[in-house]
């Protein structure tokens, strides 16, 4: 691939502004479609907020300066989404929630001692890989209906939910279809701007909140452990390690880096001591995105450097309240409808693999695809009373089911037999 940049190289001042304001929108974006998963007083959420940008942009800048040192997005984990959504909704408790988030960054670490990792790989098989895209994507549709459709809403504000949902969807497809380059990657930062200022024309504006920040509640009261948790979080972490893995080898892949074990390693050791941090901070932790490979694509600079300024100014948004109220301030169908177009393309891109890895050329292979979805889905939309409370927060997590439920059908049922 013809680069304008390499990793390594340095930018003149005017260029490396240009990228890194670049990344900082996507990175913007990245974090803004997560905030709504803070729990709390208007002065809480904003709170989670700032630590949650804090975090992530720290993360950002510790993984280009000493992890793996590549141009790659860092977000939360939507994984970790799916999990602490699913968890709240079987009514856990918040402390355990995050608790067992710092014990899940613990393992990840731990992946990275001897060649444990490469076990690890071995056992995702590309179609469990396939399962886990696609169960990302459909396990969040009753979040994602809960946005477009708030619950306390009025019947007009629904209205603009469906009829945003119904064009700006459409509209996304186009435009990312249709735009090259930088403006491409610009699809979904453009849709959460017009998104707002359509809603905030049409109905009243959020009131100005001032934060409940505070030394004493940067930190997680206590730690509370909940091994029904801890087990349906340890199988969000294995995800996440393969989708952290993933992100780093196709990058190291398309620029063809040579270090790429050692690139990991440290790459995975600052995700894993990140999400320690994020758990004992009670928010998301940090994942890195596949997205980059696409960014580097369009715009021909691959330097890590320009990604420096982007996770400082990201850091910096935590500093200033008002700062983040106005990024947080996204309207929840317009957050919706954004996360439904974004797990679109997850799927998509879930699709593109089956394919590509031939995950599914007969009946059996197709079954060990199909089944564990709709399990995830029986799973996530099953009564919160009907399994005991001890393992409510295991199997009221459809994302965890689904993932056992494939694990069994992969390497069991129908496992094959050369």
């Amino acid at each position: 691939m013809n680069l304008k940049y390499n990793v390594d190289d340095r930018l003149p001042a005017g260029q490396l502004m240009m990228y890194a304001v670049q990344w900082f929108v996507l990175c913007i974006a990245v974090v803004s479609t997560s905030v709504f998963v803070a729990q709390g007083s208007p002065e809480e959420k904003l709170f989670f907020s700032q630590r949650l940008f804090a975090v992530i942009g720290l993360t950002g800048f510790l993984q280009v300066v000493v992890g793996h040192r590549l141009p790659i997005v860092v977000g939360p984990a939507a994984v970790l989404l799916v999990g602490v959504m699913a968890s709240l909704a079987a009514k856990a408790d918040t402390l355990a929630i995050y608790s067992s988030i710092a014990i899940g960054g613990a393992l990840v670490g731990l992946l990275t001692i001897g060649g444990l990792m490469r076990r690890v790989q071995r056992v995702f098989t590309p179609r469990i890989v396939v399962v886990i895209l696609m169960l990302i994507a459909t396990t969040l549709a009753p979040t994602i209906t809960g946005l477009v459709f708030p619950a306390q809403a009025a019947h007009e504000q629904h209205i603009f939910g469906l009829l945003f949902a119904v064009v700006g969807v459409v509209l996304m497809v186009i435009f990312n279809r249709m735009l090259k380059g930088v403006a491409k990657s610009l699809v979904i930062p453009v849709a959460l701007i017009v998104g707002s200022a359509l809603y905030y024309a049409i109905f009243d504006a959020p009131t100005h909140v001032s934060s409940a920040a505070s030394l004493r509640g940067l930190f997680l009261d206590d730690f509370v452990f909940d091994w029904s948790l801890v087990v349906a979080f340890v199988i969000c972490y294995i995800a996440l390690a393969i989708n952290d893995i993933g992100s780093m080898e196709s990058l190291g892949g398309m620029l063809g880096i040579k270090d790429m074990d050692k690139r990991m390693k440290r790459g995975m050791r600052v995700t894993g001591l990140m999400n320690i941090l994020a758990g004992s901070m009670g928010v998301l932790g940090p994942v890195n995105y596949s997205m980059s490979p696409g960014v580097i694509a369009s715009t021909g600079c691959a330097s890590r450097y320009a990604l420096i300024p982007a996770t400082l100014m990201l850091f910096g948004c935590a500093l200033f309240p008002d700062v983040i109220w106005v990024l947080t301030a996204i309207p929840s169908p317009v957050i919706g409808v954004i996360l439904l177009f974004l797990m679109g393309t997850q799927l998509a891109a879930s699709y593109e693999m089956m394919n590509s890895t031939r995950s599914a050329t007969t009946f059996a292979d197709a079954l060990t695809v199909g089944l564990p979805i709709m399990v995830a889905m029986l799973f996530q939309l099953m009564p919160k009373d009907v399994a005991p409370a001890v393992i409510q927060p295991l199997v009221g997590n459809g994302f965890a089911m689904g993932v056992i439920t494939v694990m069994i059908m992969e390497h069991v049922i129908n496992r094959s037999k050369s």
